[in-house]
């Protein structure tokens, strides 16, 4: 079993705007006006629905309630993260310790890079299936990007890596276990993390 886990969990601080719930427009040149579109979470279970994931997992934490409210997660494992507030690393642990037994390996998906596609997690998981190996990360013109994926064999360490360094903490412990695997999705580096981002990508003031 594959589990797709999007960490949905943080206050948006740099956004000042849950980044969850900011609307996805297809093209930079769709006006604030225009039809409202989905939110950043939609657009990644929608792409996350259409893949191979076996299982889907969101955790949330701050601005839980109003997510749940807005977004349809019909279908998906809803994790609450009640220390969202301790960083990225205490959601990733919620999702692992949330986890069925047989899942052989997590996808981890961040709500704010909404860009990924369902062809770039179909390769991550294929390459899986064929290799095996216990950390795959995509790559666009020479740059890591997300989602990476980690196997079952480096739960443990993901689970007592220094919180203030996280699953790159593993990554760099890991460097020779890596597998990278080269795509044309240039998404998989592209993070909306401020309203700057916003404006570069969607042409707009960001929008609930």
């Amino acid at each position: 079993m594959i589990n797709a886990v999007v960490l949905a969990a943080g206050a948006s601080k740099r956004m000042g705007k849950p980044k969850p719930l900011l609307r996805f427009r297809d093209s930079p040149s769709r006006s604030a006006s225009a039809e409202r579109g989905r939110t950043f979470l939609e657009q990644i279970v929608a792409v996350l629905r259409l893949s191979d994931a076996d299982r889907i997992t969101v955790v949330l934490g701050a601005e839980a309630e109003a997510i749940r409210k807005t977004v349809d997660l019909s279908g998906v494992n809803i994790v609450i993260n009640k220390d969202y507030q301790k960083g990225q690393l205490s959601s990733l642990i919620a999702a692992i310790e949330t986890t069925p037994p047989q899942t052989q390996a997590i996808l981890v998906c961040l709500a704010d890079m909404p860009f990924i596609t369902a062809e770039v997690v179909n390769e991550i998981i294929g390459k899986f299936k064929e290799t095996d190996a216990p950390i795959i990360v995509p790559v666009f013109d020479n740059k890591r990007g997300h989602p990476p994926l980690f196997a079952r064999a480096v739960f443990d360490e993901l689970l007592s890596a220094p919180a203030e360094q996280g699953a790159r903490f593993v990554l760099c412990s890991n460097e020779q276990r890596i597998l990278e695997l080269q795509t044309s999705e240039r998404g998989i580096l592209i993070r909306i993390d401020t309203p700057d981002d916003y404006r570069l990508h969607f042409g707009a003031e960001p929008a609930l």
